[in-house]
């Protein structure tokens, strides 16, 4: 069975950024049809809303539909929280040396098929943690950057890392999904901190 990962736990206290009504990059111009704006770019709404009709097609499709949708109402949000800690994640991991190849994902993925009884039911896994079949690839990716990242720093420094670098993207949350916390890596209605996807590979990048 594909195991789940446990956020990497911080104790220092919240630094939330609260946005403004209309969400604004760096210089004070407005972003329209933005969901995220970071310091190298923005999540647009459309680019949210299509990760979101990807995972609701893929729940559509599955024999426990009804209890995919009712278990992920607050999906939008969430969706929008990994898409910020995937750039977060990345960023990390370009600036402590970290990079990971297509053939690594390859393999890691097919050791969690593996490991967790074939590509269907590792699919029906992401998907539980929703995830769609075509995002598990830029899933597993940012779980092998994570993964590095801790065998490279360890917790306590990584933690430091990710709050650093998350200061330093400037990330700012359209209001409609709450505020950013740059600490917990996560806006303040989530429930969970970094990081929301998990694999059952366990290989170094």
């Amino acid at each position: 069975m594909i195991r789940r990962r446990t956020a990497l736990s911080v104790s220092a206290a919240s630094a939330l950024l609260v946005c403004a009504p209309l969400l604004t990059a760096c210089g004070g111009t407005p972003k329209a049809g933005s969901a995220a704006v970071l310091d190298d770019g923005r999540i647009t709404e459309s680019q949210l809303q299509a990760q979101v009709r990807d995972v609701r097609d893929a729940q559509s499709g599955s024999p426990r539909a009804d209890q995919l949708v009712a278990a992920s109402g607050q999906l939008t949000q969430n969706t929008l929280i990994r898409m910020i800690q995937f750039k977060v994640i990345e960023r990390a991991g370009q600036d402590n040396g970290i990079g990971v190849s297509r053939r690594a994902v390859q393999r890691a993925r097919a050791a969690a098929e593996q490991q967790s009884g074939g590509s269907a039911a590792l699919r029906a896994a992401y998907l539980e943690q929703g995830i769609a079949p075509d995002q598990i690839d830029g899933a597993v990716r940012m779980e092998l950057t994570r993964t590095a990242l801790l065998r490279k720093l360890g917790v306590a420094k990584v933690n430091a890392v990710f709050t650093r670098t998350s200061k330093d993207l400037a990330i700012k949350v359209n209001p409609r999904y709450g505020s950013w916390d740059d600490t917990k890596g996560t806006a303040v209605l989530a429930k969970e901190a970094w990081l929301r996807t998990s694999t059952a590979s366990q290989q170094p990048a």
